[in-house]
């Protein structure tokens, strides 16, 4: 996350929880990006092309707002985890209604809850170019929120095939498949695509 908007982000969650809906509004469009992103992942390991994920995070947005004062956290990293959690929820309630169950699944919601949270770690792997130095690098949870931002920039084709590879982690022959491309250029995208996400990065950093 881009030191700017860190500071935002630590600025509105105390006024957030003091009961400023404004603040709350902005603190939570401020990682609409990174939310979509994770229920992305999540639709496309599920129910791809049945749900779609922009949907999943205003129903997540929605929630946040009715629940607000449960919120106890003062950091980002603190304020990002729990909209992970309200997430696994609608999640869960969007995999039941499917599944035609009614009943609330808290294994689900736990499972679901784990596997948001190692694709939040895992946003990074391999995709920070190495000349960022320490000194420039945000804690985890703003780096991730970080990437999803500069994910969102890139062409429709880079994004899906970056998600695609390191983030639902297929090889690249299900890659080729799954975006009805051949193997040659599927790497060859997925090079410039890095390339070019790398840039974005070092120019956020």
């Amino acid at each position: 996350m881009h030191p700017d908007t860190a500071a935002a982000c630590e600025h509105l969650i105390p006024l957030a929880r003091g009961g400023d809906g404004a603040a709350l509004g902005e603190l939570l469009e401020l990682h609409r990006n990174y939310l979509t992103l994770l229920a992305q992942i999540q639709l496309g390991r599920r129910l791809r092309g049945k749900v779609e994920p922009g949907d999943l995070v205003q129903e997540t947005f929605l929630d946040a707002h009715r629940h607000v004062g449960r919120f106890r956290g003062t950091s980002n990293a603190e304020f990002a985890s729990w909209l992970r959690q309200i997430l696994a929820g609608r999640l869960s309630h969007t995999l039941r209604r499917y599944l035609g169950t009614r009943c609330r699944d808290v294994d689900l919601e736990r499972r679901l809850e784990a596997e948001l949270d190692r694709t939040s770690q895992s946003l990074d792997r391999g995709l920070v170019a190495a000349e960022s130095s320490p000194s420039q690098r945000a804690a985890r949870s703003e780096r991730a929120v970080l990437l999803s931002e500069a994910l969102a920039e890139l062409p429709q084709e880079y994004r899906e095939v970056i998600v695609l590879r390191h983030l639902a982690e297929l090889t690249f022959p299900e890659v080729a498949r799954r975006m009805d491309r051949s193997l040659d250029s599927v790497e060859k995208l997925w090079m410039r695509a890095l390339s070019r996400l790398r840039r974005t990065l070092r120019e956020a950093l």
